[in-house]
């Protein structure tokens, strides 16, 4: 009988076959770089303000803790932003007639909060507390990067839940003492792995398969 196919249809045949696997592999890799670029997570995207306001010449110029504007982050799952009459504690006396703050004088004067563009945000679906991070002796630096040398803000980080996990797996590689929470410039010592053990056990923080757990994020 003779032969129905050319003998170079089997290689044909594996080429497809492998070439295809190849592709798939390919396509996912590339997926998943774009799911942890910039062009998805926003990261390292300065945001649009109604006020241009820079946390390098607040925070980092004129020294002002983050705790002044952010007044519940030790104590609510939220940070908090500052009401108007905060900024106005000083532009009252400093830039008070300055157009790039109107504003902040209209939002003082009619009572009407300045809409903020959010920078860093979460799904409604993850459970987040600022209060338990800072009181567990995860600096603010740690996810939210050097906030204080950012003439206009942005995410540093991607959010999601690899991200996360990565900490929660290794507590110990990031909390720092708690008197270092607010320090932007803090850097991690030589020996933080043995810093952060004894932080941990001090902290009562706890153990890795508690904090990987669906639960302690998804409630």
């Amino acid at each position: 009988m003779p032969q129905i196919f050319h003998r170079s249809t089997n290689t044909i045949s594996r080429l497809t076959i492998f070439g295809s696997l190849f592709i798939v592999a390919l396509l996912a890799w590339v997926l998943s770089e774009v799911g942890i670029s910039s062009y998805a997570t926003e990261a390292w995207n300065a945001r649009q303000q109604p006020v241009q306001f820079s946390h390098k010449h607040h925070a980092s110029d004129d020294g002002i803790d983050c705790r002044y504007c952010h007044t519940s982050v030790e104590t609510s799952s939220f940070a908090g932003m500052p009401p108007t009459k905060t900024c106005m504690n000083c532009h009252r006396q400093i830039w008070a007639d300055s157009p790039a703050l109107e504003p902040v004088r209209d939002s003082f004067r009619t009572g009407k909060p300045i809409k903020w563009t959010r920078v860093n945000a979460l799904p409604d679906f993850v459970y987040f507390n600022h209060s338990i991070h800072v009181n567990k002796g995860v600096g603010c630096s740690t996810c939210h990067g050097r906030v204080d040398q950012m003439p206009l803000t942005w995410q540093v980080a991607t959010l999601q839940m690899r991200w996360c996990l990565d900490c929660h797996r290794n507590p110990e590689s990031y909390v720092r003492p708690k008197d270092k929470v607010f320090d932007m410039s803090y850097e991690a010592p030589p020996d933080q792995e043995q810093l952060g053990q004894r932080l941990m056990t001090e902290y009562n923080i706890r153990s890795t398969a508690v904090l990987i757990s669906c639960d302690t994020c998804h409630r």
